[in-house]
């Protein structure tokens, strides 16, 4: 690349091989008006072909091909390693930017020097705003989530305060952290904790930066469609038991083993009372309604994991 890019767009892929198609498409069609961009692929073994896909019909793209699933913070890492760009963004590979939307992002840091990170709005495919930014993570948060209090009351500052559910997400505010699926990084790039396989990452990363005295923003004309979990829907208790781990390691990273195991416990209780329910759902439909076996089954092993 001749000049310098604006911004270098790292996707982290695993099996999303059309997601990911629609995703660089969607990055692409943002250049122009100024607006250089470099795109980073770094495919995590992939068995859909995605990384081939990629190479034939992207060959503007830089592709890395990891041999075996190195987890998300340590493949953003390959690629802030290679990135060119006045700033990144880590974009997850279902997501679709909607136009004018990565120019907003630029524009934003360029306007606001003390921005380390800012992260756009997260919309599901029927336009619905997703959480796209977040308080920090307490062992409260947890306790709203596990007990389904945060699901049961969501307009309720109190239990969902953490994912910010009693608001809609209409203004751009300085917040405590962005979510992973879209976030922009200034440079010098921070690095994630590759400890985390998946989930919880962008947690740490935003802690640390505020930490070191960074400001963290959420921009919300910068529109992202985002198909939630595309690449882990198949594997449903394996995600959870990431996201449960990753929220223990966070606790025992910055808030100490007490902490940690509280948090575990949460986790297993949480767990154990979806169990409970899937279970009863069982009884109450008898045993008509599969989906309510199999949602027991999944959280019977995430309990048994943690």
């Amino acid at each position: 690349m001749g000049t310098t890019p604006d911004v270098s767009v790292i996707i982290v892929s695993y099996n999303t091989r059309e997601l990911l198609r629609e995703c660089i498409e969607s990055i692409l069609c943002e250049q122009g008006d100024g607006l250089a961009v470099e795109v980073i692929v770094v495919d995590n073994a992939s068995a859909d072909g995605s990384a081939a896909m990629v190479a034939e019909r992207f060959p503007q793209a830089r592709l890395i091909a990891n041999p075996d699933n190195r987890g998300f913070g340590a493949a953003c890492n390959q690629g802030l390693e290679i990135a060119q760009g006045r700033y990144a963004l880590i974009l997850n590979a279902d997501i679709r930017a909607q136009p004018g939307a990565l120019q907003r992002l630029v524009g934003f840091m360029g306007a606001h020097p003390d921005a380390a990170i800012c992260g756009g709005q997260l919309r599901y495919p029927d336009g619905r705003v997703q959480p796209s930014c977040a308080r920090d993570l307490t062992l409260w948060w947890v306790f709203c989530e596990q007990s389904m209090l945060a699901k049961l009351f969501p307009r309720a500052r109190l239990f969902g305060g953490y994912w910010r559910t009693h608001w809609d997400f209409s203004a751009t505010i300085e917040t405590e952290q962005v979510m992973g699926a879209c976030m922009m990084l200034r440079r010098p790039f921070p690095r994630f904790d590759e400890d985390y396989f998946l989930y919880c990452e962008d947690t740490d990363l935003c802690y640390r930066v505020r930490q070191a005295g960074g400001k963290i923003h959420y921009v919300h004309d910068a529109v992202f469609v985002h198909h939630l979990g595309a690449s882990g829907e198949p594997q449903r208790a394996q995600m959870v038991i990431y996201y449960n781990r990753g929220k223990e390691r966070y606790f025992r990273k910055f808030h100490g083993a007490w902490q940690a195991r509280v948090c575990r416990w949460l986790n297993k209780g949480g767990a154990l009372l979806r169990v409970l329910l899937g279970l009863g759902g069982v009884v109450l439909t008898l045993g008509r309604r599969a989906g309510f076996r199999r949602y027991a089954a999944t959280f019977w092993q995430v309990w048994r994991a943690n």
